[in-house]
């Protein structure tokens, strides 16, 4: 057992990595199954408008699938680093599915993310299509994986402990674990959520500032269509969720609710708000709705559930957290509903792209895609605790056996780098979309040859080497 502190920042140091690294695969999965569609509508229906929205996603996609691989890479490294122990542990698990998602998903995406990216003058549009189809494919199986990866230390199965070490024994058991279609179904929806909230954004932001056209009408229109069918959807999938986190992991969803203990004969009630104070154990200045706990977790007026009290103390998440998480995620789920049912009563009154206030409302809901799949994923970490694998190993077993000041001093330079590298890749991502979609782009004839731009290597490339290069092609310079 190591010292709390080295522990707590080992935690907080791959919490951080990973929070930064979840956002680029969740963007990129979102991007590339909006690109697919983009690419199909215009060989469809022949529209330009189409063909000008795919070639300006393009970009925001390339830029964000390269700081995707590079924040992977890290977060990769610190199983061996920082967590050596749980690798030595559960490797023979963890181990080959990661191995599956970089010799599936991976080599899927890099095998046709050259022709994707820079094939559209020179491959005919059949195959160009098919390439925009298999980088999608590919980053729908890795998240595949990795939530295989992931569910299964929620939700551990088919699996022997031989010598200290997890052994598989039923790899079928292992990857469709409880918690796995679930989470995989829920993760999904919250990329592509995510993807249409900074699509709706990007094209209220161009409204609001007098940039009409038919492309940034075409892309908000498609994010608010998005937001109506797929947010509500995604709130009936996040009911299924917390039924399968009630059966397997009651400890998580008693921390969720805030609630300690049942009372004989009465329903358990929905704390709205609240502050669970696990010293006192008790949820203090708690605003109570009578029995809906019960109704929509036991789906009965006087069901009950275990509260935290009927856990030991050591093995109690911390409530305090993992409450309000979930209440971020689930209220500004709402706010998406709520976003997507305005939409659609502006576009019957005919004023979607013409209300101020809308395209305000939408602009500002841009990043809640990605803070509510961040308080989400929170919530299912922290929720998880003191487990890493879940009543198998505890986190403080896992760790390495590293000094808290030398983690105090990789945390601090992660945090520096972090905020400067993807500090200025997000910069660079949001002047790329403020200067928006371009008039009849990709027509233009293919680059290269003596004392002209050669053909782009990297994935990076298929964006603009400046942005002011962006603001001459608009001009027609």
């Amino acid at each position: 057992m190591w010292d709390i502190d080295a522990l707590l920042l080992a935690r907080i140091q791959f919490g951080f990595t990973i929070s930064f690294h979840i956002i680029f695969p969740a963007i990129t999965i979102g991007l590339a199954s909006y690109l697919v569609v983009l690419e199909g509508q215009w060989l469809r229906t022949g529209r330009e408008v189409f063909r000008d929205l795919y070639h300006f996603w393009s970009k925001i996609f390339a830029v964000n699938f390269a700081m995707g691989v590079v924040s992977g890479i890290v977060m990769a490294y610190q199983f061996g680093t920082n967590w050596s122990y749980f690798s030595d542990f559960a490797g023979g698990v963890t181990g080959p599915l990661l191995a599956y998602e970089v010799l599936t998903a991976f080599f899927l995406e890099a095998g046709f993310l050259g022709v994707m990216l820079f094939g559209w003058t020179r491959v005919g549009p059949g195959l160009h299509f098919l390439s925009t189809v298999m980088v999608a494919a590919g980053t729908l199986l890795s998240a595949t994986w990795i939530l295989a990866s992931n569910s299964w230390m929620q939700t551990p199965a088919g699996y022997g402990i031989v010598d200290g070490r997890v052994v598989p024994t039923d790899w079928i058991a292992v990857i469709l674990n409880p918690s796995f279609p679930y989470r995989l179904v829920h993760m999904g929806i919250a990329a592509f959520l995510a993807t249409a909230l900074i699509v709706g954004a990007s094209g209220a932001w161009h409204l609001l500032r007098g940039r009409d056209s038919p492309a940034i009408r075409k892309m908000l229109s498609m994010a608010m269509w998005m937001l109506l069918f797929v947010a509500p959807l995604q709130a009936v999938v996040g009911d299924f969720h917390g039924l399968n986190t009630l059966e397997h992991q009651p400890a998580k969803l008693a921390a969720m609710e805030g609630h300690w203990e049942n009372k004989p004969g009465e329903g358990v009630p929905l704390t709205l708000f609240g502050w669970p104070d696990m010293e006192r154990e008790e949820t203090r200045f708690a605003l109570d709705i009578p029995r809906l706990g019960s109704l929509i977790l036991t789906h009965s007026w006087d069901g009950q559930f275990p509260g935290l009290k009927e856990f030991p103390r050591e093995d109690r998440p911390n409530s305090t957290v993992v409450f309000w998480s979930f209440r971020i995620m689930v209220g500004l789920g709402f706010l998406m509903i709520a976003l997507g049912l305005w939409a659609l009563w502006a576009r019957w009154r005919g004023e979607l792209f013409r209300s101020r206030v809308l395209l305000r409302f939408a602009q500002w809901m841009g990043p809640t895609g990605l803070v509510a799949m961040l308080a989400g994923w929170f919530t299912t970490e922290i929720g998880r605790q003191p487990w890493l694998v879940y009543n198998v190993m505890r986190t403080a077993d896992g760790v390495s056996s590293h000094g808290a000041g030398q983690l105090a001093t990789t945390l601090a330079l992660f945090v520096v780098v972090y905020f400067v590298v993807f500090g200025a890749g997000t910069v660079y991502l949001l002047r790329l979309i403020g200067h928006g979609p371009v008039t009849h782009e990709g027509t233009e004839p293919v680059p290269g040859g003596p004392g002209r731009q050669r053909t782009p290597a990297r994935p990076l490339s298929a964006a603009p080497d400046a942005t002011d290069d962006l603001a001459t092609t608009r001009s027609g310079g």
